[in-house]
């Protein structure tokens, strides 16, 4: 991460990150919020499997860490500390460092495009290995070639010596155990 060095004499909002305590990111992130800050909490959308089935989840772009935009002489630093999630600010010595402005700029706009994609199926690539879980064709392995849709995926199944295409939903496959 690049930083900038900070002016005691600068009265400039500057963005400062904040180490939150594990797996609290987004309650550190609430309620900075709802004390007044300005927070940048990066998140992208990622596809997990839950409970046999895959569901789409936020998750830090950043896991431990969020931004805040604080001025070095108006903001009010103090609660920052204690505030729910929060661990400490990042900084050499006693002093927070400040993260440049065009940083927090470009990881935004990456957020955004990322965000405005049509989402595409991420916990299964062409080519990968699967496991069929329901149906008649329960407990074959396949290979995965391609997602249809937000509920279907078309594998490759070996019978009979030939190669079959196959549309199943995407919640009856899952990776092997190995």
């Amino acid at each position: 991460m690049t930083t900038e060095s900070t002016n005691d004499g600068d009265a400039l909002p500057r963005w400062y990150v904040i180490q939150c305590k594990g797996g609290e990111s987004f309650r550190a992130s609430e309620h900075l919020d709802n004390q007044g800050y300005e927070v940048f909490h990066p998140v992208l959308e990622v596809q997990k499997r839950r409970r046999g089935k895959l569901v789409w989840v936020a998750e830090p772009l950043f896991p431990h860490y969020l931004f805040i935009r604080l001025d070095r002489l108006a903001s009010n630093w103090r609660p920052i500390r204690s505030t729910r999630g929060v661990l400490r600010l990042v900084g050499f010595g006693h002093e927070p460092v400040a993260v440049q402005d065009a940083l927090i700029e470009t990881l935004r706009d990456r957020v955004a495009a990322d965000t405005s994609r049509e989402r595409a199926n991420v916990y299964y690539r062409r080519g990968d290995l699967v496991e069929i879980t329901d149906g008649p064709f329960r407990a074959l392995q396949a290979i995965f070639d391609a997602q249809k849709g937000e509920e279907r995926a078309i594998v490759l199944l070996n019978l009979l010596q030939q190669t079959q295409r196959l549309e199943l939903p995407v919640e009856a496959l899952r990776k092997p155990v190995s």
